[in-house]
């Protein structure tokens, strides 16, 4: 009890010391808890050492900077750590602007990038076909010829009694003395190996009756040839590769009967008409009148006839009848059945559904329906009211010709619209209900021809070749009577 009681006689000292540095507070916190906080200065240490001060505050400060970039990037006014607002932290437009025209572009390159792709595939197919047609055609042995005619005794006689190669008789044909007297062997390598005879060749000849004793180009006879092709004018822009132009056989006043009509055909509303007084103004881009459609036109099929212009109206099957002196519609009609806006075009494409044109006989149109599954039907119109007065079906495939034209009721189709060197390859005549194919030479010069119409008024063909305004003569032969 004694040791007890001295043990107590020494620790009231000891805490009335402590009572003295201890603290006590109390006090709620910023939520309204009641918190109670006890303090006692440390009896060894006289300073509390510093736990990452200078460094954590560096990292508050990059922290406050680093949210205002990410305000300044996002649009959205972040406060940044410590409470205050940095300078850069406001919403800015602008930057926004930029941000979302810099995805646009770079979306628009991602689509560039894609379709470049594609096409350097479709470049890479198409040079491996290439490749194997070449080895095809290198593997293939030449077949041998034979003779297409037995040679004749007398000639049989002549090759016994030839002199071999070499000879002295033949020595002046085959071999000449250089200028250092040398002799140079001038024998064609085919006739290095066996005995000199005759070399047989084979050639195709097509047979085509005389033009000068059998051509009547004021008649109505059968296409004979096509001549080359006569530029007259270029299109100013890319809106003229494709397009139609055209002269009016029986003109009407106030258009005389040089007037030279235009239309350029590439775009979704092709309204414009342009009219020259002769070819010349033509070549030279002069247009002196300019007429503004009431209805848009579709493709190159349109033609002028009787001072009307005939054309076929935008994404339907109707024809209108625009009246050139009085500039407006005289009459609209229906193409019954008619293909139109790419159902039935010709193999080159641009929306040749219908096709209108004028011969001796009057007004066609050449056009495709669903009864005749592709197939060409010609239909003679009535020039007034548009009606159809008779229709011709035919054997010839619309998508398989490139274009066609009506001279004296009879159609011509052309083989190709791109192939420099193609053919008219069929005619039908609607006289007869007749067609044949025939092999004609016609050049397509400038690569890409969109439209061919016979001329009645100068009795050519009109075409319209990749920009270029180009015409054809024609020979016809002499009219068969029936």
């Amino acid at each position: 009890m004694f040791f007890l009681f001295l043990l107590c006689l020494c620790g009231l000292p000891l805490r009335g010391d402590a009572q003295d540095r201890a603290a006590l507070w109390k006090g709620n916190d910023r939520s309204g808890r009641c918190h109670y906080t006890f303090t006692v200065p440390s009896p060894m240490e006289a300073t509390c050492p510093q736990v990452g001060g200078p460094e954590v505050e560096g990292l508050k400060t990059r922290l406050s900077v680093l949210e205002a970039l990410v305000s300044q990037l996002s649009g959205k006014d972040v406060q940044p750590r410590g409470g205050h607002q940095g300078v850069g932290a406001r919403p800015q437009p602008e930057l926004q602007e930029a941000l979302n025209r810099a995805v646009g572009e770079r979306n628009l390159l991602q689509g560039e990038k894609e379709r470049l792709e594609r096409e350097l595939e479709t470049l890479k197919l198409r040079m491996e076909e290439m490749r194997r047609e070449t080895e095809r055609l290198r593997s293939r042995p030449c077949l041998a010829q034979s003779p297409a005619v037995a040679p004749s005794s007398t000639q049989r006689d002549w090759d016994r009694a030839r002199p071999a190669a070499g000879s002295n008789q033949m020595s002046h044909l085959m071999t000449r003395p250089n200028r250092q007297g040398d002799s140079s062997n001038l024998r064609d390598s085919a006739w290095q190996y066996g005995a000199l005879g005759f070399q047989e060749v084979k050639a195709e000849v097509t047979e085509v009756p005389a033009p000068d004793t059998n051509v009547d180009n004021t008649g109505c006879g059968e296409l004979i040839s096509v001549g080359e092709p006569i530029t007259h004018r270029k299109a100013d822009n890319i809106a003229g590769k494709y397009g139609v132009w055209m002269q009016d056989p029986e003109a009407v006043s106030p258009y005389g009967p040089d007037m030279v009509w235009r239309i350029d055909t590439i775009g979704t509303e092709v309204r414009q008409l342009y009219g020259y007084d002769d070819m010349e103004q033509l070549s030279k881009g002069f247009p002196s009148k300019v007429l503004l459609l009431p209805d848009p036109l579709e493709s190159t099929g349109a033609t002028v006839y009787r001072g009307s212009l005939y054309y076929q109206r935008r994404l339907s099957r109707t024809l209108i009848r625009y009246d050139l002196a009085a500039e407006h519609v005289a009459a609209r009609r229906e193409l019954p059945h008619a293909g139109f806006h790419g159902q039935y075009p010709y193999s080159w494409g641009g929306y040749t559904d219908i096709d209108l044109s004028v011969d001796e006989k009057g007004l066609w149109a050449v056009y495709s329906t669903s009864k005749a599954q592709g197939a060409i039907v010609i239909s003679k119109l009535d020039p007034h009211s548009l009606e159809v007065k008779r229709s011709w079906e035919t054997s010839i495939r619309k998508a398989s010709v490139a274009n066609s034209f009506m001279i004296c009721g009879k159609l011509y189709t052309v083989a190709s619209y791109a192939a420099r060197d193609t053919t008219v390859n069929r005619v039908y005549d609607t006289a007869t209900g007749q067609g044949k194919a025939v092999s004609i030479p016609f050049k397509n010069k400038y690569g890409y021809n969109s439209m061919i119409d016979y001329s009645l008024a100068q009795r050519k063909l009109f075409a319209w070749d990749n920009f270029h305004l180009v015409s054809y003569d024609l020979r016809l032969g002499h009219q068969q009577a029936n």
